[in-house]
Order: C-alpha cells, then sequence, then structure tokens
C-alpha cells in the first residue's frame, strides 16, 4: 500500500524576506483604462436599417487609389477654390482648383480682395513655350471688353497674322519703305494751342518737353566712347532743352508751336545761333561747340546711320484708333542687328506715349512691348524712359505688357550694381501680374532671388511648364495659379507662333 507522501511545510521567499526584515517589492496595480469617445460612431457598411438612416440594401463598391501631392488636391477635402473672379479674359484652367482661370488687369486694380496695385504685365519664357501665343490670345479675348490694342514693334511679325484676322494691316517700318515716324511729334497735346490759357500752356509745354528730352537722353546714351555711353549731363540738357523750345517757337511765345524733328535738333546744335549760346550762358560760339562735341556727334551719328529713312521726319503714317488692333512691324530692321532695333522701338515708345497722353475716358489700351529688352540694354536712360511708361498706366488704365526671355534680361542690362541694373530690377515691381512659362534647371536660382518664388513654384516653372507649350506659372500680386492656355482651333492658327515651323516639317 503506497502511502502519499506530504511535502512539508515551508517558508515563501516572502515570508522568508519578512523574517529577516525586508519586504518583497509589489507589482502595482494598474489604473483602469478608460476608453475615449468616438468621434464618428461605427455604422454597418449597409447603414442603419431604419427610416431616414440611409440604409441601402447593397454595399458601396470601394476603389483604392494612389496619386502624387500635386494630384491629391482634385479630391475632398482638398480642393481649393478659385482665387479670382471670373471676369476678364477666359485663358485656360488653373490646375489648382481646376476651374477656369480669367484675366482681368485692370478689375483686379479696382479689386480689393485682389493683392494688385498696377495693371501692367510681365511675361518670360524660354522660345518655344507659349509666351507669344499666350500673350496674343489674352490680347484678343479682351477685344471683347472694349479693349483696343497697340503693338509698339513687332521685331518679327508674330502679330500681322492677328492684325489681318481683324481686318487690320499691320504698318512695316524699315529702310525704304514710305512709313515714318517722328518721334518729336506733339501728338494731341499740340491740338488746339492757340486757345489755351497760360496755366494749360505751362502744363502742357512741360509734359511735351519733358517726354522729348527722356528720349534724346536715351538716344544719345545709347552711343558709346569704348564702354561707356555718351554723357548727357545738366548742360546737355540745358542745350537740347534751349534748342528744341527754339525750334518749335516756344521761346518766343508763340500761339501754334510748329513741329520740329531730330535731325533739325541736330542741325540747330551743329550750327548754333546767338540766341541759343546766350540762353545756355556759354562764353562764345566756339565754347558752345567745344562743349557739346559729344552730343552733336552721337546725334549726327543717330541721323546718318540708324534713325536715317526711319524716325527723320515728319510722321507719314495716320493710325485708325478705331479700329481694334495697329501694329508697326520691325522685321526690316533685323539686319541691323539688336542695337538699331532697340533705339526703334525707343522712338516708338515715346511716339505712343505721345499718341496717349490724352486719351478719352474709357478709350482702354493694352500696349504690347516684345523683345523690350532690347531697348534696355541700350543703357541707364533708356531703362528711364521704359520704367516711366510703366508708371504711367496707373494714370490712363493703359495695361502695359511687356515679353522677354527670362527675369534676368532686365537684371542684366548693365553692369553688376549699376543704376541701369538696379532701376531693371526695381521695373519687376511695376508688374504685378507675371506670367512665368517654361524655364530650364539653371534659371531656377534667379527665379529665386529675382521674384521671391518657393521652391515649390519654381519646380513648377522648371517641370511642369516645360512639359507643353502654354503652360505657365502665373503670378497675380502674391497669389500663385498654375494655368494651362487653351486655344480654340480658329486661335490656334491664329495666334500659335510655330505654324510655320510645323508646316516646313510636313513638306
Amino acid at each position: 500500500m503506497n502511502r502519499r507522501h506530504t511535502p512539508p511545510a515551508g517558508r515563501g521567499v516572502g515570508r522568508l524576506l519578512a523574517d529577516f526584515g525586508h519586504d518583497l517589492p509589489t507589482i502595482p496595480t494598474p489604473e483602469p483604462r478608460v476608453r475615449e469617445a468616438r468621434l464618428f460612431q461605427p455604422v454597418p457598411r449597409r447603414g442603419h436599417r431604419q427610416p431616414d438612416r440611409g440604409w441601402s440594401p447593397a454595399s458601396a463598391p470601394v476603389s483604392v487609389w494612389r496619386m502624387a501631392s500635386d494630384q491629391a488636391p482634385a479630391l475632398w477635402p482638398f480642393v481649393t477654390s478659385p482665387g479670382l473672379p471670373p471676369r476678364g479674359a477666359q485663358m485656360g484652367i488653373d490646375f489648382f482648383s481646376r476651374a477656369s482661370f480669367y484675366a482681368d488687369p485692370n478689375g483686379w486694380v479696382l479689386d480689393p480682395a485682389v493683392p494688385v496695385s498696377n495693371p501692367n504685365m510681365f511675361t518670360f519664357g524660354k522660345p518655344g513655350m507659349g509666351k507669344s501665343a499666350t500673350a496674343k490670345a489674352f490680347v484678343l479675348r479682351m477685344l471683347g471688353f472694349g479693349y483696343k490694342a497697340l503693338i509698339l514693334g513687332d521685331p518679327k511679325d508674330e502679330y500681322e497674322s492677328l492684325c489681318r484676322s481683324l481686318g487690320v494691316q499691320p504698318i512695316a517700318i524699315g529702310q525704304g519703305l514710305a512709313a515714318r515716324i517722328n518721334p518729336l511729334e506733339f501728338g494731341p497735346l499740340g491740338h488746339g494751342w492757340d486757345s489755351l490759357g497760360a496755366t494749360e500752356v505751362q502744363r502742357r509745354s512741360a509734359i511735351v518737353f519733358a517726354r522729348w528730352l527722356t528720349l534724346i537722353r536715351g538716344l544719345v546714351g545709347s552711343a558709346k566712347i569704348g564702354q561707356s555711353p555718351v554723357p548727357f549731363g545738366p548742360s546737355e540738357e540745358t542745350a537740347v532743352d534751349a534748342a528744341l523750345k527754339l525750334l518749335t517757337g516756344h521761346t518766343s511765345g508763340n500761339t501754334r508751336l510748329v513741329e520740329t524733328t531730330i535731325p533739325a535738333l541736330w542741325h540747330l546744335l551743329d550750327e548754333p545761333p546767338d540766341q541759343l549760346v546766350a540762353t545756355c550762358r556759354y562764353a562764345s560760339t566756339r565754347h558752345f561747340l567745344d562743349s557739346t562735341r559729344l552730343l552733336r556727334d552721337a546725334l549726327g551719328q543717330l541721323v546718318g546711320g540708324s534713325l536715317k529713312g526711319l524716325f527723320d521726319d515728319h510722321t507719314t503714317i495716320a493710325l485708325d484708333w478705331t479700329a481694334p488692333i495697329q501694329s508697326l512691324s520691325l522685321s526690316r530692321l533685323e539686319a541691323l542687328g539688336d542695337e538699331a532695333v532697340g533705339m526703334a522701338l525707343l522712338c516708338l515708345y515715346s511716339w505712343g506715349r505721345a499718341m496717349r497722353e490724352t486719351a478719352a475716358p474709357g478709350d482702354l489700351r493694352i500696349v504690347v512691348r516684345d523683345e523690350s529688352w532690347k531697348q534696355l540694354r541700350l543703357g541707364v536712360d533708356a531703362v528711364k524712359s521704359f520704367d516711366a511708361d510703366l508708371r504711367l498706366s496707373r494714370r490712363d488704365g493703359d495695361i502695359q505688357f511687356a515679353l522677354a526671355h527670362k527675369p534676368s534680361d532686365l537684371a542684366s542690362v548693365g553692369d553688376a550694381g549699376s543704376q541701369a541694373a538696379a532701376i531693371a530690377k526695381d521695373m519687376l515691381h511695376l508688374a504685378d501680374t507675371k506670367i512665368l512659362h517654361g524655364q530650364d534647371a539653371a534659371v531656377a536660382e534667379e527665379l529665386r532671388l529675382l521674384l521671391g518664388l518657393p521652391d515649390i513654384a519654381v519646380d513648377i516653372v522648371t517641370d511642369w511648364c516645360r512639359q507643353a507649350p502654354g503652360r505657365a506659372l502665373w503670378l497675380v500680386g502674391e497669389q500663385l495659379f498654375k494655368v494651362q492656355t487653351v486655344l480654340a482651333p480658329v486661335e490656334r492658327r491664329i495666334v500659335w507662333t510655330n505654324a510655320a515651323i510645323e508646316t516646313a516639317g510636313r513638306r
């Protein structure tokens, strides 16, 4: 018979430690876990089977999509509403909001909700990225809102097809052609001069002679002594101002002023009468001639060279200001070089400013300045002339639309740190609307420094915009819009710049 063995009673570890005056450490009791309330109560896949509780006899199919961050805003809750009102020219699709994008620069200025203080526009982009097509589409579509277009210099004849489609014949300017333009024309300010009061005569005189001095300063400064421009200081300004007033009859107090020309100005300075010498406070005619030699030589070169047959006589064209568009073609000057085209643009801009000085209220124009960098590289005075035109946009309501290849075209008009470069760089702030078409990655740093673009905007310009012509990043004040210009088939035939290349490729 087996007996069950009962082990002797012993002490546990706790009792053993207690006998020697120690306590066995205890495990703390965990606090009771409290579950947070659900933000969304669980719902069966088919909903609650009760009236008005959204019950469905079948579950909804669920699909899984994978996308990049730039595509995600197309889905709720990332959809952004359009930041601009739907007014003006409908340009295309804004890929940020997936809504139509409208451009209305003057309307933006008048809208306190849009951070824009001037209607000027700059567009930049490498060739072939659609900047000219976008500019022409904007011009064409704004015609329906009461605007008219003035193309002050078309160096490549890019606007001829647009003009002809609107029933307007563009005006060609070139050596041997009949069209001439006098940049010293009075313009509308010369009308009714004999019936004006003394105060109005003084006001108009100040405007006209200031415009002429700006032009002459820019033309003289385009001539170089080595790498330095011909100086045009206070003495030269006094001589030119006195000569112009003598030629027009202003000095004699004539009730009707006589229109003069640049060759007439040069001849008067080259053979100064005693009255001019005395007005300029020179001791003698020889003193006058010695002191104004550089000024007279610079004007003489222009009269016998770049301006000959173009801007050296009275105006022979008459623009129809009631027409929807007017274009002055400069393609015939391409063989003369960029400097000649730049001086032609400078003369045209001065003449165009005269034509618009007394524009009637509501007569709104889009003034297109293509290849504007050619004028800016003439020197600091040419830059100042362009700068003055941009500053007048708020006064007359015109939209100044300038086209260039890249932002550094403005900053590179002079030596680093020069006055010309500083003024040109500041001009970027005189256009609150900037259209940035595709650029190479090498331009990325320029976009950051000159325009203050964030990295995401730089990536759009150097990547997304380069994937197709017509894509651009629109900067309206501080707001960014990722826009694809959309052209109708009939518009494409009119505004598409690469049509000639495409036609040649099919032959």
